[in-house]
């Protein structure tokens, strides 16, 4: 069976870093529970250059950040301070609220650093969309591997492969690394109702048709995939949860949800603060509501 369709970012700019957003496109606004996909990099931070993401605010769903090369310095309204090197997952779930920054780490500062990775946001459950804000740490140690000839699969969240991730998830989700060498094929079966392969480095066929780097590729049911090079793939999917609304940083089920985070987060500048959004220590700057 071909594949559905095969969407192709837009090249955009987060925090001094390149990025390409596949995820929403008018063609495709979410896979499973999956809404946004942002492919980071790769690229080389110049010694006079940092990865600078201000502390921003989230509301209604899960960010999960993965990373093929480099290193980032996570710090959020919850307290938590982690650094996350390749393999490592880190899951934060905002519910009603969270506040977070992501930055080059200090012994990474005013030396070139190579960056390399993905972030996503997963959607959470109606019943989770006001949940108590937190953060999990899974180091790449802790992942399922499964092993195919030619091919890797760490499984980073939900369940593949016979395998299932300890990171906790609040739907039926799908989310694997893949490592692929040359002219490796592995089978992708469909037990998962959506499900996509975004291409992070390398070219690949698949069901026959050629993908490249920042290509999503979104899959019509069971797959094989076949490397014409050293690959590196990120399978995602599962469950949709249904409609979501996103503006900025915040995904809700209502508009209403997202207007009053919206003044909410003006709020946060003001002496009274945000009874929504809590100030993340250390940090003493922020990124504005934009404008539009």
């Amino acid at each position: 069976m071909p594949v559905e369709s095969i969407l192709r970012g837009r090249n955009t700019d987060v925090g001094g870093l390149p990025v390409t957003r596949v995820l929403p496109q008018a063609k495709r606004r979410s896979v499973g529970p999956f809404v946004f996909v942002d492919h980071m990099g790769p690229a080389t931070l110049q010694p006079d250059h940092s990865l600078d993401v201000r502390p921003h605010p989230h509301i209604g769903l899960a960010t999960v950040t993965y990373l093929f090369d480099g290193a980032i310095v996570h710090r959020d309204s919850t307290g938590c301070v982690q650094r996350i090197e390749p393999g490592d997952v880190n899951w934060m779930t905002a519910g009603r609220g969270i506040v977070h920054s992501e930055r080059t780490p200090d012994d990474l500062r005013g030396i070139a650093s190579a960056v390399h990775g993905v972030q996503t946001w997963v959607a959470l459950p109606l019943e989770s969309e006001d949940a108590e804000p937190s953060f999990i740490h899974c180091p790449a140690r802790d992942l399922p591997v499964v092993r195919r000839p030619g091919a890797t699969v760490r499984v980073i969240a939900g369940h593949a492969f016979g395998q299932r991730s300890p990171v906790p998830v609040l739907s039926e989700t799908l989310y694997c690394a893949l490592e692929m060498e040359p002219q490796a094929a592995l089978e992708i079966g469909p037990e998962h109702a959506e499900s996509a392969l975004l291409v992070a480095s390398g070219h690949v066929t698949i069901d026959g048709q050629p993908a490249q780097p920042g290509d999503l590729v979104i899959l019509a049911g069971a797959s094989t995939v076949v490397a014409a090079a050293p690959a590196q793939l990120m399978l995602l999917g599962g469950a949709p949860l249904g409609e979501r609304f996103l503006y900025w940083n915040f995904v809700a089920s209502s508009r209403e949800r997202i207007e009053a985070a919206k003044q909410q987060w003006t709020a946060y500048a003001t002496p009274a603060g945000s009874t929504q959004f809590p100030q993340v220590p250390g940090e003493t700057e922020f990124i504005p509501l934009p404008a539009r």
